[in-house]
């Protein structure tokens, strides 16, 4: 009996060494997948399971023979879908790079300044570019033959034209208008071919001056016109920034009566009212205007600089010389 014992531990311990071997054996050649594999590789969509009992009646009322038939039938719907609610991305816009030389105390809101403007074809390509986006026309400026009867004024002397165009625009909001002698508009029309891009400060009274960036174009022999942008959205956005203002020199008369008309225009809630637009004007008259006093000639070194992209270009020059303007 004793013996019959000792020999069914034997066996039972004999099986239990067997199991564990096997156990041992089942573990080291069991196959390991990752989850993030198996979650991408068939298997059913946890979507549908979760929706499987509403989306088998939605297929039985539409007659379809299941849920296979009734995707095939949404997908070009789903398709259509997703294309709508992908959000195309958005190339960098253009801007300027080039650090400013400027001191804490110039008292100036404004960050780079373009180092090197591209030629003038260039210039007036981009600022023909901007036109359609102006208040005068889809398709540019708008001809003199828009706001007055030429067969009419080519008659007036030269003061009565003068008022009947300064009546003309006397009750337009947010208008621009002026009177040029044809000598004046020549010269700074021969200065703007030379540098057509620039830089205005705007003074604010208690804060510190805003830097406007400027633009001519001459998109017609009868026409010129100069976009005034902020300096900070054209840093932004390049040529695809929008002008606060825009004006437009009409040449028609500059022959027979001696006269550039000019007409522009503030674009309102853009930071800028008329006056600004005055002063923006007046400034760039001051600096592209013709001129041999000892005055100017600072003014002018400055516009070449800025053109040549110098390193010594300093804005708070710049602001010196429009505080002298009056």
């Amino acid at each position: 009996m004793q013996c019959l014992r000792q020999r069914a531990l034997a066996l039972r311990h004999a099986f239990d060494g067997q199991t564990r071997i096997n156990g041992s054996i089942q573990k080291r050649w069991a196959r390991v997948h990752d989850a993030r594999f198996l979650a991408t590789q068939g298997g059913d969509n946890p979507m549908i399971e979760k929706y499987r009992a509403k989306l088998d009646q939605k297929a039985k009322e539409e007659g379809h023979a299941g849920i296979n038939e009734l995707q095939d039938a949404y997908k070009d719907k789903i398709a259509s879908l997703r294309r709508k609610a992908t959000v195309p991305s958005t190339p960098p816009p253009l801007g300027l790079s080039s650090p400013v030389r400027q001191s804490p105390e110039s008292g100036l809101s404004t960050g780079p300044i373009p180092p090197s403007p591209p030629s003038p074809a260039q210039a007036a390509e981009s600022a023909n570019s901007a036109l359609p986006r102006s208040p005068f026309s889809s398709t540019g400026p708008k001809p003199l033959s828009a706001y007055l009867d030429m067969a009419k004024v080519l008659d007036l002397p030269a003061r009565e034209l003068e008022y009947v165009w300064r009546l003309r625009h006397a009750k337009t909001e947010n208008s621009l208008c002026a009177v040029i002698p044809a000598a004046t508009y020549a010269g700074m029309a021969e200065t703007a071919r030379r540098h057509p891009q620039f830089i205005l400060p705007l003074p604010r009274e208690g804060q510190a001056a805003e830097i406007h960036f400027l633009q001519w174009a001459f998109p017609s022999p009868d026409t010129s016109t100069v976009l005034f942008t902020h300096l900070a959205e054209y840093k932004l956005r390049g040529e695809y920034s929008q002008a606060h203002t825009t004006v437009t020199h009409h040449l028609d008369l500059q022959g027979p009566k001696g006269l550039v008309l000019l007409q522009g225009s503030v674009t309102s809630g853009r930071g800028v009212t008329v006056e600004d637009g005055r002063w923006l004007l007046m400034c760039l008259q001051k600096f592209y205007g013709p001129g041999a006093d000892l005055a100017s000639a600072p003014r002018k070194r400055l516009l070449e600089r800025f053109s040549g992209g110098a390193e010594d270009f300093r804005l708070e020059e710049l602001l010196e010389e429009a505080e002298k303007i009056s």
